[in-house]
Parts: structure tokens; sequence; C-alpha cells
């Protein structure tokens, strides 16, 4: 009896094993799928814009910026001549 009783356990054990092991496998490949199959997050927010630039040590050197920006484009001749009057006073 003490023989028939021991193999009745082990098999027990063997198929609680089996059985932990399959659900947790089933688990895993569900979640994998689930992944695929999921569209694609978002894409980010694109980033804030950038903060103004530390003012120029002086005057002059922000009227070259300024006269950079207009010659590049940028700015039109009405915006720079607004932000020479301004910082001209």
């Amino acid at each position: 009896m003490p023989g028939l009783l021991r193999g009745v356990a082990r098999t027990a054990v063997v198929a609680g094993t089996a059985t932990a092991v399959s659900g947790r496998v089933s688990r895993r490949q569900s979640a994998r799928w689930a992944a695929q199959e999921a569209p694609p997050p978002p894409e980010a927010a694109p980033p804030p814009p950038a903060a103004p630039a530390a003012p120029a040590a002086s005057t002059i050197d922000q009227l070259k910026e300024l006269g950079e920006l207009k010659s590049q484009g940028v700015i039109t001749v009405e915006e720079f001549a607004a932000q020479k009057a301004k910082l001209l006073g």
C-alpha cells in the first residue's frame, strides 16, 4: 500500500506542476500576442519650444543678431525695424 500511495502522490505533484507551468506559459503567450496586436503607441508630443536665448551682452550684439535674422529671412524688414526701435528706445 505505501508504494501505491507514493505513486499517486508523485503523479499528483507532476500533474500540478505541469498545470502551473502550462498556465504560466499560456498567460505569457497571451500577453505577447496582445502586445503584438495592440496599435503602436501615439507619437510623443513635440518638445516645447526652446526658451528664448539669454539676453545678449550689449545692444550692439542684439542688433547684430536681429540683422542676421533679417538677412536669413526669419524676420521681415518691418519686424526688424520694430525690434531695433525697441532696443534703441
